[in-house]
């Protein structure tokens, strides 16, 4: 979507009334992020092949697109000649002080992250401002080896780790 982007007019959507006073424009529809979804899950499908997959799931701006995601790569399995099996983990990433960002990154929860050895590692978060903070989480997790690491933006597409 480019800066200039004015987005839809209202006048092309079912809204809620209650949202007509507040909203100007609609700039990404429902029915494209859902298309956007299946065909970013329809390209983990192939990058994956028949392999098992860890999801991190960054909360928490991601969970929702995340389990979106992870929803329909299910339904891609079930409907496919190919199962693909996943374990899903949440992990809170801090690196802002107040809102200023720092050289430390903090990673909350997650299970114990040397079970990623030797793993198939799908990161997935909503959005990457600066990078800086995805950067060290993939330096962070280059310590233990996974064997494949792959990142999903909600606004971009599937990135391998260069």
């Amino acid at each position: 979507i480019s800066d200039s982007w004015t987005g839809y007019n209202l006048d092309v959507f079912s809204l809620p009334h209650h949202y007509c006073e507040d909203l100007e424009c609609v700039f990404i529809p429902h029915g494209v992020i859902v298309d956007r979804i299946e065909r970013l899950a329809n390209d983990i499908m192939k990058d994956i092949g028949d392999n098992r997959i860890t999801v991190l799931c960054v909360l928490k701006g991601g969970y929702k697109f995340c389990a979106d995601l992870v929803e329909q790569i299910k339904s891609l399995s079930r409907n496919s000649e190919r199962f693909i099996s996943m374990r899903v983990d949440f992990i809170r990433l801090r690196s802002y002080c107040n809102d200023k960002s720092t050289a430390d990154l903090q990673i909350i929860g997650g299970e114990d992250l040397s079970k990623l050895t030797g793993k198939n590692v799908l990161i997935v978060e909503d959005v990457i401002g600066t990078g800086r903070t995805m950067e060290a989480l993939l330096s962070h997790l280059e310590k233990y080896n996974p064997k494949m690491v792959k990142v999903a933006r909600w606004v971009t597409a599937l990135t391998d780790r260069y």
